[in-house]
């Protein structure tokens, strides 16, 4: 997707440099740097503190972490240690552990001295493979946005949660694929885009991919979409996830799940949209999923320019009060209308999502 008209992908391997490349999305959308990643300890720092983000993206960052592990070192239970650090970074997106496990299982009867190429080939076919899946993730969830306009013939209003889009995956993204697809075919759009605290991913990363492909869109607290649901505003909601259990339960952003509740009580179609690499197969109850807590400054603390346009970090919260920044929550398959997958829509149920996907 572009950033000021220009074409660019989240993650890419250098060959001249030897590195790997990725945009920093803390400094977005005030700053846009791109960083070098150098070893498997840095691609580790990159995940942990959200430089890259999004489960896809962790996915095809940990890929790459891999084979800049393999580059380190040629010793496989090196490289499976890394492998391990880079599943602790960020422990509830299954993209992360998924991508990992494809890469050791790649390099176990692997000669020592082609560690390195045969883990960057596979690392880029992850990333290649992560950008079809979108891609088809769009074709899919188009359909869906193309039903709604045809009966109201008017702008289709879209809400959506957290970013989903092209920073949060490789390319296209997997909620703003089926948007992009729409727009480029014509159809008009509006997204409203929730705030998403407490990293503010919507306000600070959806809304400025949009803005960067000229979709309209109007950034809103969390707490605004239920009514705009009860005054007929939003005409369906679309979500990412980080780990969709194979029973139907999705996992992603805290606040995905009272989203979804509103959605039901005002009977607006809900949809979560993911690669097949995000499902769980393991898990069978949404209970035992693990919840990241992270820090409480990204509570107490929020980024922002001043008035002389320096970017600064500034404390919000009362010094002594406590905080609890859980990072997901989870929605019950009950209250989704269907999956967005790159193989097809279906429904949020075991049976559905096995027939589907399983193969």
């Amino acid at each position: 997707m572009k950033i000021k008209d220009k074409h660019y992908q989240t993650i890419w391997y250098e060959r001249d440099s030897s590195f790997v490349k990725i945009i920093d999305q803390t400094k977005l959308p005030h700053e846009f740097i791109i960083k070098d990643i150098h070893n498997a300890d840095e691609m580790v720092n990159a995940i942990f503190t959200m430089e890259v983000r999004g489960a896809p993206l962790i996915g095809g960052a940990a890929a790459f972490g891999v084979a800049l592990a393999a580059k380190e070192k040629k010793d496989f239970d090196f490289i499976k240690k890394k492998g391990n650090d880079l599943i602790k970074s960020r422990p509830t997106a299954i993209n992360l552990e998924w991508a990992v496990n494809r890469m050791i299982n790649k390099l176990i009867n692997v000669e020592v001295s082609n560690l390195f190429e045969v883990a960057i080939q596979e690392a880029q076919e992850i990333i290649k493979e992560d950008v079809g899946f979108c891609k088809n993730i769009g074709i899919h969830g188009f359909k869906i946005i193309e039903d709604i306009y045809k009966i109201k013939k008017d702008t289709v209003n879209i809400l959506t949660h957290c970013n989903a889009g092209w920073l949060a995956t490789i390319d296209w993204g997997t909620a703003t694929s089926p948007i992009y697809h729409a727009h480029q075919a014509g159809i008009p759009l509006h997204v409203w885009v929730d705030e998403t605290r407490p990293r503010n991913q919507g306000a600070n990363l959806t809304s400025f991919e949009l803005n960067n492909e000229k979709i309209p869109n109007t950034i809103i607290t969390d707490n605004t979409g239920g009514i705009l649901m009860q005054k007929g505003f939003v005409d369906m909601c679309l979500v990412g996830s980080d780990r969709t259990l194979y029973t139907g339960d999705v996992c992603n952003k805290i606040g995905t799940y009272l989203k979804a509740l509103a959605a039901y009580d005002n009977s607006i179609p809900f949809y979560v949209a993911l690669p097949s690499s995000t499902i769980d197969w393991e898990i069978d109850n949404y209970k035992n999923i693990p919840l990241e807590e992270r820090n409480n400054n990204e509570l107490s603390h929020i980024n922002g320019l001043d008035d002389a346009g320096n970017l600064k970090n500034v404390l919000i919260y009362p010094r002594e009060s406590k905080s609890f920044n859980l990072a997901f929550d989870v929605t019950p398959s009950k209250y989704i209308s269907g999956l967005i997958t790159e193989k097809g829509v279906c429904k949020a149920n075991k049976n559905e999502i096995i027939s589907l996907l399983k193969n």
